[in-house]
């Protein structure tokens, strides 16, 4: 088996994210079970499916998988438990038997193989707006990075030899005894400061003149980054291998971060699409047409019927006109309307105009007549940081008519 075979089966790319080979599997799982597809042709793609996903959900099995293939997992070398030791001690898929070798690198010991030692990765925020997380786009991001020198290709010396580190034997890390008490000793492992954890150092008069010895220098680079329509705030793309690059370790990854912008028009809730929408009162009555811009520069138009009153916040909602579904930007999300009616100033209309108005609209249920057992009160303008407003002198704006102070908004 092809150490690409699983990925096929589950039909993801090699770069693949938990996530991704999550859903692939229950996608394929579901389309392949032995219910829908009877007989031994649809019972063995689904156990291989389930296979391929029992490796590939597991970082370490995968992580195995990537390196050796599936000679990885022969006479258990890809178990965690004792069933390992056949191999291990006797040369199956364990590496030619080399006992010590796995004891001290990630064996029994639990430490960690130089060779699966692995840069640490390099996260980057970028910047999108929501026309480009609708329509999608692609965004450029310029960081520097660590890079094996190339003049020297990552030996820092110019006749490409290096001698074991004196300090640490080639080890590249070294031991530090650190006093924490009376006759006790902390120790502690820490990376060989004379060659910088390689384990090798370089004479001075045969280092690279580009990398000084370092075997490593700066270099800028520009990551194209492929911003799919329906990402979210937060997504992380990883892109393997674009981080640092060290002396014997794996190159690190590099992780982009969305980050989404506020806009201007509409609020993003999931896939669903909020805005909000001022209108006058004649339209709230009398039916309206009006006109959104939508992300990708369409204009829709919004069309409500006479007689059919829009109440002051009132939400009206257009199907598939929201946001596309990450993966399958065919799907979207809804657009939801908020409206918000206004009125029209004081003293609008004469007295006339006003009747007439009157005459069309419902009777009114709220005006009363005013008998001797009723007491006659007039409505004042409120005005939150000053209270009642009324016809006092401004000398007296914070007194009422009783010499008291005036009414006011209780502070929060």
């Amino acid at each position: 088996m092809s150490d690409h075979e699983l990925y096929d089966i589950l039909e993801v790319s090699r770069g693949a994210s938990d996530g991704d080979i999550r859903r692939a599997y229950h996608r394929l799982a579901k389309a392949y079970h032995p219910d829908k597809n009877p007989g031994a042709d649809g019972e063995d793609k689904f156990k291989s499916i389930q296979s391929a996903y029992e490796i590939l959900s597991d970082p370490q099995k995968r992580d195995l998988y990537d390196r050796y293939g599936m000679d990885a997992f022969k006479d258990g070398m890809g178990d965690s438990g004792l069933d390992g030791f056949p191999g291990m001690f006797f040369g199956g898929g364990g590496g030619g038997g080399d006992i010590f070798s796995h004891f001290f690198e990630g064996g029994l010991f639990g430490g960690q193989s130089r060779r699966q030692r692995k840069s640490e990765p390099l996260m980057f925020p970028l910047e999108v707006t929501l026309e480009e997380l609708y329509n999608g786009e692609t965004k450029s991001v310029e960081y520097k990075k660590k890079s094996l020198c190339k003049p020297c290709r990552g030996s820092g010396s110019k006749s490409g030899q290096s001698t074991t580190c004196r300090k640490c034997r080639g080890s590249g890390i070294q031991v530090i005894h650190k006093p924490i008490g009376p006759n006790m000793l902390q120790q502690i492992r820490a990376q060989c400061t004379d060659c910088g954890g390689t384990g090798d150092f370089v004479k001075t008069k045969d280092r690279c003149t580009k990398c000084k010895g370092q075997r490593m220098y700066e270099e800028d680079i520009t990551l194209e980054v492929p911003v799919s329509p329906g990402m979210r705030h937060g997504q992380k793309l990883p892109f393997r291998g674009k981080g640092d690059e060290m002396p014997e370790m794996e190159a690190g990854d590099v992780i982009v971060v969305i980050q989404e912008t506020d806009h201007v028009t509409f609020n993003r809730q999931g896939i669903d699409l909020f805005v909000d929408k001022e209108i006058e009162l004649v339209d709230a009555l009398c039916g309206f047409t009006i006109y959104i811009e939508h992300l990708d520069g369409r204009k829709l138009a919004l069309q409500h019927p006479p007689g059919q009153v829009i109440f002051p916040g009132c939400v009206r909602g257009i199907q598939g006109e929201g946001m596309p579904r990450f993966r399958h930007p065919d799907i979207k999300g809804n657009l939801y309307v908020k409206f918000n009616v206004k009125f029209p100033e004081d003293n609008f209309a004469d007295e006339k105009t006003l009747t007439l108005i009157e005459n069309l609209l419902p009777t009114k249920i709220n005006s009363l007549n005013i008998d001797d057992e009723v007491e006659e009160v007039q409505l004042h303008e409120y005005d939150a940081t000053k209270g009642v407003i009324n016809s006092h002198d401004d000398d007296d704006e914070d007194m009422d008519g009783s010499g008291h102070p005036g009414m006011r908004c209780a502070q929060q």
